[in-house]
């Protein structure tokens, strides 16, 4: 079989999409959502399309991959390909020359599936594990509980606010309005929510954008933050709850996240909010 590597352009994004949407299933290993192709298109269609990698074997999407920063490959791997040694020994050849347009030379990470021959090819090439990340699950089945704040989906008309919070919430962050509606313009948007959470006093408090899959199938949290200045309060807590309450509606099976181990607050969050650990994943690593 002749794989192939394709950088696509703008109108071929959405295939890549509904490939990541038809690889998510219960039980699947954690790897790249469509959500998260959905929260990268804040940059744009154009930056978008830069940014993702495909795959093709015999006329079929085998893998996508999304540089989420320059040096960093996130990967998903359909179901039937995990175990082909033959795309596992192309990826490895594709990371590795800076000229095939996917890595550059030097320090780089891969985020691949745990259940994939491509992990063993890559250790063998030197590729070492890098600081854990804890994914978590919740169980969508049942209805979920009420957050005990007001939670308002954001729309246009509140994408300032929006904006705001998670400016709050992540030191550095840039985000703003006009990076909303680029996100909300993208095809991925249409199966999405922005939640903004409030206090007593009126307050945005916290907020998150949810990312269904489809109906059936696990919907990702991606951003969710606390308002800096209203920390220690449950909110982050609230916020998760309502995430899980909108993928419910929008007919997710579950719904996903994942930190890095480091950050126990966060862990411990996602886990008073009914989220389960699942076992810990790490990237792959190649220094300088």
């Amino acid at each position: 079989m002749a794989i192939v590597l394709h950088r696509p352009g703008v109108s071929e994004l959405d295939e890549a999409v509904e490939a990541l949407r038809g690889w998510q299933y219960e039980g699947a290993p954690t790897q790249l959502h469509p959500g998260d192709l959905g929260w990268y298109w804040r940059f744009g269609a154009a930056e978008t399309a830069a940014a993702v990698r495909i795959w093709r074997g015999d006329g079929r999407i085998l893998a996508v991959g999304l540089l989420d920063g320059p040096r960093l490959l996130r990967l998903a791997i359909a179901p039937e390909a995990r175990p082909d040694e033959e795309l596992a020994r192309r990826l490895v050849a594709d990371v590795a020359a800076p000229e095939r347009g996917v890595l550059p030379a030097g320090q780089a990470n891969i985020e691949a599936p745990r259940d994939v021959v491509l992990q063993d090819l890559l250790a063998a090439a030197g590729w070492e594990a890098d600081e854990p990340w804890t994914p978590l699950r919740r169980d969508l089945t049942e209805p979920v509980e009420d957050s005990g704040l007001r939670v308002e989906v954001a729309g246009p008309e509140r994408a300032r606010v929006r904006a705001a919070v998670q400016r709050a919430a992540f030191d550095g962050s840039e985000f703003s309005d006009a990076h909303w509606r680029a996100m909300a313009a993208g095809p991925v948007y249409a199966d999405a929510r922005c939640l903004v959470a409030h206090d007593d006093r009126g307050e945005a408090v916290a907020m998150v954008t949810v990312w269904s899959a489809g109906p059936g199938r696990p919907g990702l949290l991606e951003p969710m933050g606390v308002h800096r200045e209203h920390r220690g309060r449950g909110h982050g807590r609230a916020i998760t709850v309502a995430a899980a309450a909108a993928l419910r509606e929008l007919g997710s099976s579950s719904a996903l996240v994942a930190t890095p181990s480091s950050n126990a607050g966060a862990v411990a969050t996602y886990a008073s909010a009914g989220f389960v650990r699942l076992p810990e994943v790490r990237d792959r690593y190649r220094g300088a």
